[in-house]
């Protein structure tokens, strides 16, 4: 593969209202493995409203305070990732986008020639989304949708999303204990992307339904879009470093 997205959500990134460090030190070296076969790799990560909490305390519940601890924990969040990068030789960039951004053709070309040169240089670039005027999308969680957009305008060949759910299942596996990963997916029910959407954690707004969105859109444009755990990696190395589906849904035409 030439190019991949990687995106990594709250509920693996946090843990005890804090930034899960060994699992974002993972997560980078995941992402080193992938880049020394000659993949470029753009992160989509979430995490900034977490690591605001850790400076200031603020009611989360509350719009206003949330856009007010991303924007404190955007900073934090890079300057944790550069710290982690360095240890690999590797300068990452911070992206600020809104699903605003891929309304116009104009804004969407010049992030993409931004990421198109810093690729160019071997530069990481890390993706969020601006948070403190992207309300709608701080409320439903659409960095996952967000991350199938730069996967596809873009120009990567897979989006590869790490997540608290390892699996897409025939059934909820919270309620059903026969419930059955399914290793490939080629279409989504229409009645599965308008269920209602369950985030687990403090900090996570997603949850199942918006990465179903995220499948559907790059599906219907010809993508994939890899799911997997983003707590245990494994199934991440062997799908992107060893070439083989071990675990985790592929959702491919």
């Amino acid at each position: 593969m030439k190019r991949v997205v990687i995106k990594v959500g709250s509920a693996v990134l946090t843990e005890q209202n804090r930034v899960a460090k060994e699992r974002m030190a993972a997560l980078v070296e995941l992402i080193a493995k992938v880049r020394e076969k000659g993949t470029e790799v753009i992160l989509v990560s979430s995490g900034a409203v977490a690591a605001g909490y850790t400076l200031c305390r603020l009611d989360k519940k509350m719009i206003a305070n949330r856009q007010a601890l991303a924007s404190i924990g955007q900073p934090k969040l890079i300057a944790m990732y550069q710290k982690k990068f360095e240890k690999h030789d590797t300068i990452v960039a911070q992206i600020l986008l809104t699903a605003d951004d891929f309304d116009s053709r104009k804004r969407t070309y010049h992030a993409k020639c931004a990421v198109e040169t810093l690729l160019a240089q071997g530069v990481v670039p890390i993706i969020n989304e601006n948070d403190v005027t992207a309300t709608e999308e701080l409320v439903f969680g659409d960095n996952d949708q967000l991350s199938a957009h730069v996967a596809y305008y873009f120009d990567a060949e897979l989006l590869v999303i790490l997540s608290d759910i390892d699996s897409y299942y025939d059934k909820d596996p919270n309620r059903f204990e026969d419930a059955k990963p399914l290793k490939v997916v080629h279409e989504i029910d229409e009645n599965e992307l308008r269920a209602e959407c369950t985030p687990n954690g403090a900090f996570a707004t997603g949850g199942i339904v918006t990465k179903l969105k995220a499948a559907d859109f790059l599906l219907k444009r010809g993508k994939k879009l890899f799911l997997a755990s983003g707590f245990d990696l494994k199934d991440a190395y062997a799908f992107l470093i060893h070439g083989y589906h071990e675990g985790g849904t592929l959702f491919a035409k």
